[in-house]
């Protein structure tokens, strides 16, 4: 087996884990379906991450660090504050679009049997995305474009337009897009 760099194996671990995730149909994920399709023995896996929840936690640090990210650009380059949400809504659908094995799990759907705390994580996570979008509309009041009276409401009702689209995508099969019919969707809701 060639050589490979420092952390080059985690990465291609985790990339492999991804892909396995996008077959929503597939059987359930174990280390050793893992390391056969990686062609490398579970120790080799074990060497890496000392569990299967520690491999889920890596994917999850990616999805946060990508997600907040584009978050604070957007933040950062938008002022007006419902661009922001529609932005932050725009980013967040095609993220899932994406990245379909990811959107299991935002979604927990490849954390179920799991740790527990993988669930726990990925429903802060979600409250983190309510969050931002609250913020969000915070700046739309102070410009004008929102009731401080229904910030928590929209973002609420938002959030959840958010995640109901992420659920579709992932029960389908990935065939219906997030994407679809968003613009109009996040329009009716900012109204």
């Amino acid at each position: 087996m060639a050589t490979t760099k420092p952390g080059e194996r985690k990465l291609q671990i985790l990339q492999t884990l991804a892909t396995m995730l996008e077959h929503p149909k597939g059987e359930k994920i174990t280390t050793a379906a893992l390391a056969a399709k990686l062609d490398v023995s579970e120790a080799a896996l074990y060497r890496h991450f000392a569990s299967k929840a520690q491999m889920f936690e890596g994917l999850i640090e990616f999805i946060e660090t990508s997600v907040f990210g584009l978050i604070n650009q957007i933040s950062e380059q938008q002022e007006n504050g419902l661009s922001q949400v529609r932005a932050i809504v725009a980013m967040l659908l095609s993220f899932a679009e994406r990245n379909p094995g990811m959107t299991r799990v935002l979604i927990g759907d490849a954390l179920v049997n799991e740790d527990e705390r993988l669930q726990s994580r990925m429903n802060q996570f979600i409250e983190r995305v309510e969050l931002a979008i609250k913020q969000a509309l915070r700046v739309a009041v102070t410009q004008g474009e929102a009731r401080e009276n229904e910030v928590a409401v929209r973002a609420c009702m938002i959030t959840s337009l958010i995640v109901g689209k992420w659920h579709r995508y992932a029960k389908s099969g990935f065939k219906h897009v997030p994407s679809e019919n968003a613009q109009a969707q996040i329009a009716m809701l900012l109204a």
